[in-house]
């Protein structure tokens, strides 16, 4: 099976023998002297009923798709006609994620009394925020982020979004000291760029940036003089002023309106090469290169190249996000978790039905079990449904006075339907037009404006990492290659849970991917990059994994072969959320703009989602959620 071909960093291998993700027996794992051979018992849970531990292919996994897509190409998802469930309900909320699960919250807040159906296209709740778990042969739990990763945002919280997390068990300022980001600094461990063969010539891992200098360092690369001192110069903020004569202002109107590509290219001079090495350097921002983002965006998150600027510190209205520009809000409180935000979604759900899982607070969370089977018993007030893909939301008679709507999905190939008094649709926006086919011409036609990025986050578990300690690198870019980056787990320390320390030991690592197509406008880069991801199967991804680290982590004695034990790819090909966009958008009032007209409540249904609030954060998959609420009960 080969890697495909023109990606950069391919080459033919022989596939090892995976079932879905995970190594054919574990005897690999054991004999690395990382685990005792007499620790390869079952777990208490299995894969098979608990779906945090299933690998292979997940995020938007086979069987939580299709039907809709079925239903976008004008078909009739499932078999028959539908069959009414008898069930009604106070609310439904399409969408299992963190906007789902809050307005559920804000629904009980405002109503105790409330009955609620979450329905959820997916095998497991959170949306995006999403849970690798491992359990290890001796008994250890190891945790990632399968979407999701933290709950920082350019802006502050917002009261309400704020006093959910505290009401969940989230206390931020308190949690900051569960995140141990010196560790591996104090190991010596620094950061790495792979070059590939395919992309610059020859294959070389270049370290000690940091403890000597730019220029130093990449003499070890497979590039020219040239290209070395292009990077190095932009690498080391050495651009200068390359806008003389215009006051701060204008640099940062004429930035607006050129690519970071533009920008490096033109006006700081930097050959083919070094533009190569730049080009996905803003994919885990905006889920696209270089050239579809605006300079000034890439001046505002500080990306290199542009100190020489001296651009004055402000908000600016030509900046991305929203209109009102990062810079001027000062952005919120940050923290990882070891599992992402996927425990934001896991204290919802224990908030919304304690059933689910033990404990009050954060910390004891964390190696908590759910019990999948408590999430939808009868009787209970709140129901989560899961592998249930909503097909119509309709309301019974005139949107303008009906007193309910008839939700219909379609579990496996069965259709239902379920009755509701008041639905949020928090699912992805764009989808919502097919699914309430009533709505207004204009607000279905600002629905599909929404347009998200796709991305692909891969977690791979590790028999060990002596490879990265004797590279001495923790992190490594590979610019040229199908995943443009790799990283040891972040460290983390909670309620029992410790990243492993000991580089004997296994571990996981995180790798990214983003599907896009240099050249094009933003969306339509987005829309090519999503029918190439749900085109590329487990086994092309699983060949990416082995070669790239087999060939990065070649000097420290890295074996595929041996050392790769299991691996999650985590495909979202509705990832970010839409935010502005300056190079492609004109700047309109924000009535004018298409989330506000695509959010507008219609009769009993109100829309949530981050798309909603144009903004890829978890504060603002909150935010809509309150809002979305606030609409139905006002």
């Amino acid at each position: 099976m080969g890697v495909g071909a023109g990606s950069g960093c391919g080459r033919p291998i022989t596939r090892r023998d995976f079932v879905n993700g995970v190594a054919v027996g574990a005897a690999g794992i054991a004999a690395s002297g990382g685990l005792p051979a007499r620790a390869l018992a079952a777990p208490p849970v299995t894969a098979a009923n608990y779906p945090p531990l299933r690998t292979g292919m997940r995020g938007s996994h086979p069987g939580s798709f299709e039907q809709a897509h079925v239903l976008r190409d004008g078909g009739h998802p499932g078999s028959g006609a539908a069959v009414d469930t008898g069930e009604r309900y106070d609310l439904v909320i399409v969408g299992g994620g963190i906007s789902g699960l809050a307005a559920a919250h804000f629904y009980r807040a405002a109503k105790p009394d409330a009955r609620i159906l979450i329905l959820d296209n997916h095998d497991d709740f959170g949306g995006h925020a999403k849970r690798n778990e491992f359990r290890n042969a001796g008994g250890r739990t190891l945790l990632m982020n399968g979407g999701t990763l933290g709950i920082d945002s350019p802006r502050p919280y917002s009261a309400e979004a704020d006093g959910l997390l505290k009401a969940i068990g989230i206390d931020v300022p308190a949690m900051k000291g569960v995140e141990k980001d010196d560790f591996y600094k104090s190991r010596g461990l620094g950061s790495g760029i792979f070059f590939d063969k395919e992309t610059f010539g020859g294959d070389a891992l270049v370290t000690g940036m940091h403890a000597t200098s730019w220029a130093a360092a990449l003499k070890t690369a497979p590039i020219d003089a040239a290209a070395q001192a292009d990077i190095a110069r932009v690498e080391s903020e050495a651009v200068g002023d390359v806008m003389p004569g215009l006051t701060s202002d204008q640099k940062k109107d004429r930035l607006s309106r050129i690519s970071y590509r533009a920008y490096l290219a033109d006006l700081a001079r930097i050959g083919p090469v070094a533009l190569a090495y730049f080009q996905p350097r803003t994919h885990g921002w905006w889920g696209v290169g270089i050239d579809a983002v605006s300079a000034l965006d890439a001046a505002a998150m500080g990306f290199p190249g542009f100190k020489g600027l001296n651009l004055a510190e402000g908000g600016f209205p030509r900046m991305g996000y929203t209109p009102l520009g990062y810079a001027e809000t000062g952005g919120s409180y940050t923290l990882h978790l070891p599992d992402g935000n996927a425990t934001v979604a896991r204290l919802l759900v224990r908030s919304l039905i304690p059933a689910t899982m033990p404990g009050r607070s954060a910390a004891d969370s964390m190696l908590a079990t759910v019990d999948y089977g408590a999430l939808d018993r009868p009787g209970q007030p709140v129901r989560i449904r899961l592998s249930s893909i909503v097909t119509a939301a309709h309301h019974v008679g005139d949107p303008k006075a009906a007193r309910e709507v008839a939700i219909t999905y379609v579990a496996g190939t069965s259709l239902r339907t379920v009755h509701a008094r008041d639905v949020v649709m928090a699912s992805w926006n764009a989808m919502i037009p097919y699914v309430v086919p009533e709505l207004p011409d204009t607000q279905k036609a600002a629905l599909h404006a929404l347009v998200k990025a796709p991305l692909v986050y891969t977690t791979v578990q590790l028999a060990n990492w002596r490879a990265f300690d004797r590279l001495k690198v923790s992190r490594v870019s590979a610019p040229g290659c199908f995943f443009t980056g790799f990283g040891l787990n972040d460290v983390d320390d909670i309620g029992g849970y410790d990243t492993p320390r000991d580089p004997n030991q296994p571990t996981l690592i995180r790798m990214e991917y983003v599907p896009c197509q240099p050249g094009l406008p933003e969306e339509d880069q987005n829309r090519a990059g999503r029918a190439k991801l749900l085109g590329t199967s487990f086994e092309t991804f699983e060949g990416h994994v082995r070669d790239l680290l087999g060939r990065a982590l070649a000097g420290g004695g890295f074996d595929a072969g041996r050392d790769i034990t299991a691996i999650t790819v985590n495909r979202w090909p509705h990832g970010y959320a839409p935010e502005y966009n300056p190079l492609w958008e004109p700047l309109l009032p924000e009535a004018e703009q298409p989330h506000v007209i695509a959010r507008q409540r219609f009769g009993r249904i109100a829309i949530a989602n981050s798309d909603s609030g144009r903004a890829a954060y978890t504060s603002s998959a909150i935010d809509q959620a309150h809002r979305a609420v606030t609409e139905l009960l006002g």
